[in-house]
């Protein structure tokens, strides 16, 4: 089986991980703001882990995101710059598949509604079913209100997860799946780490120089004005 190391920073808890054959190893590092310093030692703490080199690892997989701005692009930018140095193919994978898998794994879920705080009242959403290992979207990544969020029916319980519903609990209690979010559930290497195996499985990997952020919001600063007009609920992005 092949060796993927996966590094998700898209939220305020960093997360890397190494998977090799049934075997996982993950570290984990809170604070926004220290992602960038944090992500490597603990890399060079998992191959230390796992008794292995990052020449010995097939790919290297990111989540490209929706999700912090700074985030995505921080661990798309740590992973190209370790797929340049090692001559790895990259997987870049959508943090709400990951998020949907985790909900798969721990609520043994079969249908998934992942809602994710874009701030600036919006969220990032995505509805997923499974019919095998991986999520697949029903309703793929969208940027919205929270009031814009939608489901597509289904047959049986919709699970819901993602720290969106803790955010805007008052926007989303409408739905019916709302009462019994899992709010915490959150983004994580783990699961990058697992779809990553999936997408090299699949030919999916890309060059470093290709390597992207995934971004649902086309545009992330705004002026003073623009911020006080979004604060009256006159403007989104």
């Amino acid at each position: 089986m092949p060796i993927i190391l996966a590094i998700e920073t898209s939220s305020e808890m960093a997360s890397c991980a190494l998977l090799r054959g049934d075997q996982i190893y993950s570290r984990e590092s809170s604070g926004v703001r220290t992602h960038s310093q944090s992500v490597l030692p603990m890399i060079q703490e998992l191959l230390a882990e796992a008794g292995i080199a990052l020449a010995d690892v097939d790919a290297i997989a990111y989540g490209a995101g929706p999700g912090s701005f700074t985030g995505v692009r921080t661990a798309c930018g740590i992973a190209q710059g370790l797929g340049f140095g090692a001559a790895k193919p990259l997987l870049p994978i959508v943090t709400l598949d990951a998020m949907a898998l985790a909900c798969r794994q721990q609520h043994g879920a079969d249908t998934v509604l992942a809602v994710l705080d874009a701030r600036m009242n919006e969220v990032y959403w995505a509805q997923y079913r499974f019919d095998g290992e991986a999520p697949l979207a029903v309703l793929p990544p969208v940027l919205s209100v929270p009031e814009g969020v939608q489901p597509a029916a289904v047959d049986g319980a919709l699970i819901a997860c993602g720290n969106g519903f803790a955010a805007y609990a008052e926007a989303l209690s409408g739905l019916a799946c709302a009462a019994g979010a899992h709010a915490a559930l959150m983004p994580h290497a783990v699961q990058i780490a697992q779809l990553g195996r999936i997408a090299f499985a699949a030919g999916q990997g890309v060059t470093a120089a290709a390597a992207q952020p995934l971004y649902l919001r086309n545009k992330v600063a705004y002026t003073k004005a623009e911020r006080e007009e979004m604060k009256a609920g006159g403007a989104g992005a």
